[in-house]
């Protein structure tokens, strides 16, 4: 559940429609379905996004807006509604439940010859975007390696469990975390360092996934494990008052300094980039120039992802004017599609790259055509228009002439299919990859895990706003901590067991390890707009398993289940 609880607004209309004030990833979906719900037609409803106070795909089932609509149709009244803690725990999706059971075969080199998988998916009460978790979990149940057979078998079923939907990381964190295990099995056996062994079966691009879909996106898993690999090692602590802080449990838990064992764990990770399965990945933007600035209107919903920003530089580097607003998100705007998987910097951003542009020869064109030559040959820098050879000097406003400019323009990658009957098809548009290294601390008498580095390198495809992107990272690395640790929502006989944050631990400031990004990989994916790849959703995915390999360096112990419990540290 989201640290802001739901809130929201509805306003009936004098139609029979009625406004929905709301917090919302995806607002013309919620409008469609509320729509549905109400009976009737999606033009009497409209969203109106209020501001997303952080979301991690997990705003994107429809739940809060029901109620809270039906009540203003049924009472002819506006109706302002503020869900409790428990409230929130109880209606919102949650991340899926996984059983998975793996066999894996490989040569006596180490490579890989063959996978087998089982993946349960617990969908809850309620399917609704299970398939979409379903598709994620089989389609990487291999991982960024290069497997020449595959047999894997997945189900999403329902229970009477909470419903699950939309986290961020759907799927691939759960068979991420099974496969990386399996790996650290192969090397113990065959006597061979766990790094050593992922390189032999690293993926790269051209390489085939188990679904037959080619990787012809940037892929590289090998350069990305090197990085982390020759990475400095942290320092031990030392046996001194001062470090006895940086033991497992603090100095008030921690048992004696020599029952702590140190472990060192990889993880490779990957995640689909935009929709998948045939999804007709869209987005609309508008951007127009007007005396004093300019406006971009789309509805693509900031969560934090640095969208604004990005649409904001977007408009300045094109048009070369400082003053760039972008207009609130309703649904009285073309859609966007919903805000998950880094896909507004790739669809969004490049409707408003391509917004821009024509308006930008709008705006040149006609000089270029006053003074005969190419608008090639015209820049914007500042607020001014200027020629190469210095004949043309004026400003933006002067060439307004008072006038609006204003373009509209679509960003559509190319198509997806669905798998077949065999689980086979181009499913993806594109994909991301990560690589960690955990060194962990594990007091093995008290069962307490102490994280004390990730280092993590990135496929990143082009660094578009460097303090963004370093924000974005180390998020979803601390996320991945808490799915790693402590973050377990107890459902016994279908009921939440502690529906509040006192019984759902949440990593704090002082479980945030040391978070170093040796090294961007920028090999731009010339399908993207600007070369750029999502950033956050696959260190969710990756450092879980990059923990849990650490917990089983340092004890020799399993670890097949997250979150990790001091009986099995």
């Amino acid at each position: 559940a989201p640290i802001g609880a739901e809130a929201g607004l509805a306003v009936p209309r004098p139609d029979g429609g009625v406004e929905l004030y709301i917090a919302s990833t995806d607002p013309h979906a919620d409008r469609d379905r509320a729509a549905a719900c109400f009976d009737i037609t999606p033009d009497r409803v409209k969203v109106v996004v209020t501001g997303v106070p952080g979301a991690t795909a997990d705003r994107e089932d429809a739940g809060f807006q029901l109620p809270l609509g039906l009540l203003a149709l049924r009472t002819g009244c506006p109706v302002k509604l503020t869900a409790t803690r428990e409230e929130s725990f109880l209606s919102h999706a949650h991340r899926h439940p996984t059983l998975l059971r793996y066999r894996h075969h490989a040569d006596a080199e180490g490579r890989l010859v063959k996978v087998e998988a089982q993946i349960l998916l617990d969908a809850g009460a309620y399917a609704d975007t299970s398939s979409e978790a379903l598709a994620a979990a089989v389609s990487f149940a291999c991982g960024p390696y290069v497997v020449p057979n595959a047999f894997i078998e997945g189900w999403a079923v329902r229970t009477n469990n909470p419903p699950s939907g939309h986290v961020r990381g759907e799927g691939a964190l759960q068979v991420c975390a099974a496969y990386e295990a399996q790996m650290d099995k192969i090397a113990k056996k065959l006597g061979v360092d766990p790094a050593e062994l992922r390189l032999r079966n690293a993926m790269a691009t051209g390489d085939i996934l188990p679904t037959g879909q080619t990787v012809t996106c940037p892929a590289p898993v090998a350069e990305l494990l090197a990085a982390v690999r020759d990475a400095p090692l942290p320092e031990l602590p030392k046996d001194t008052p001062e470090d006895e802080w940086l033991l497992p449990g603090g100095p008030e838990g921690a048992g004696e300094p020599s029952a702590v064992r140190r472990g060192v764990g990889y993880g490779l990770g990957m995640v689909q980039l935009l929709g998948a399965e045939g999804t007709d990945e869209v987005s609309t933007a508008t951007v127009k120039v007007h005396d004093g600035g300019a406006t971009v209107i789309c509805a693509a919903v900031e969560t934090g992802q640095g969208f604004t920003t990005l649409a904001r530089q977007i408009v300045q580097e094109t048009l070369g004017i400082e003053d760039v607003r972008v207009a609130p998100v309703d649904t009285d705007q073309p859609p966007a599609g919903p805000s998950c998987r880094g896909r507004h910097t790739w669809v969004s951003g490049g409707a408003v790259e391509r917004a821009a542009k024509m308006v930008r020869t709008q705006l040149l064109q006609p000089l270029a055509h006053k003074f005969g030559m190419s608008t090639e040959l015209l820049q914007i820098t500042d607020g001014k228009i200027t020629s190469y050879d210095g004949v043309l000097s004026t400003t933006v406003t002067e060439a307004l002439e008072g006038k609006e400019l204003w373009a509209t323009a679509q960003c559509r990658p190319h198509p997806t299919e669905p798998l077949d009957e065999a689980g086979q098809g181009d499913a993806f548009v594109g994909m991301a990859f990560c690589a960690i290294r955990a060194v962990v601390d594990v007091d093995i008498e008290i069962g307490a895990v102490r994280v004390v580095e990730l280092a993590v390198a990135q496929d990143v495809g082009r660094i578009l706003n460097p303090a963004q992107l370093k924000a974005r990272i180390e998020a979803g690395v601390t996320q991945g901590v808490g799915a790693a640790l402590t973050e377990n929502l107890r459902t016994p006989r279908g009921l939440v067991r502690h529906p509040d944050l006192t019984g759902y631990a949440l990593p704090t400031a002082l479980d945030t390890p040391d978070i170093r990004i040796v090294k961007l990989v920028e090999e731009r994916d010339v399908v993207a707009p600007f070369g750029a790849k999502a950033a956050s959703a696959v260190p969710v995915v990756t450092s879980p398993a990059a923990i849990a390999s650490a917990v089983r360096a340092a004890t020799g112990r399993p670890v097949n289940r997250l979150p990790i419990r001091p009986q099995a540290a």
